[in-house]
């Protein structure tokens, strides 16, 4: 009974130091987040620059109306950060030939680019790639997996 006791309180006290220790780290983090909130504001751009990806129609290279508020806001933010440079990267799906989804690549990645112009983007603060249907983020030879690869994606290559 004794040793269970004893047991029982060194439980206890192996809990209570583990949960201060992880009280400790978390107080780091928000105290390190709150030293440079001018780092925070633009690490937390490059994220939402680099997250959100256009999606496309098959061989088509409009920028449909429900990505405008997306490419909206990345706009306002590279406009507000302009030593951020981004690339974009036109993507097809597998069908095609390697010329003919490179040519189609482009064109995604030029319609993307002009809107971001016409927003107010500095044409400086942009590149285009295209990778045609070599980086599927996909694999698989369905309409579903098709959908997933027609794209434009955003890396974030300056800031």
């Amino acid at each position: 009974m004794k040793n269970l006791k004893t047991l029982g309180l060194v439980m206890v006290l192996a809990l209570a130091l583990g949960l201060g220790a992880g009280c400790a780290k978390k107080a780091e983090v928000q105290t390190s987040a709150t030293e440079d909130p001018a780092a925070v504001a633009l690490n937390t751009a490059v994220q939402t620059i680099t997250d959100g990806i256009v999606y496309f129609d098959y061989d088509k290279y409009d920028v449909k109306s429900e990505y405008t508020g997306m490419l909206q806001q990345k706009a306002e933010l590279m406009k507000a950060y302009p030593d951020i440079r981004v690339r974009i990267a036109g993507n097809c799906d597998e069908r095609g030939t390697q010329e003919y989804n490179l040519a189609l690549g482009e064109r995604r990645a030029r319609a993307v680019y002009d809107y971001l112009v016409m927003l107010g983007v500095n044409p400086s603060q942009l590149e285009m790639v295209s990778y045609g249907k070599e980086r599927p983020a996909v694999s698989g030879d369905t309409p579903e997996a098709w959908a997933l690869n027609r794209r434009d994606n955003f890396d974030v290559i300056a800031r």
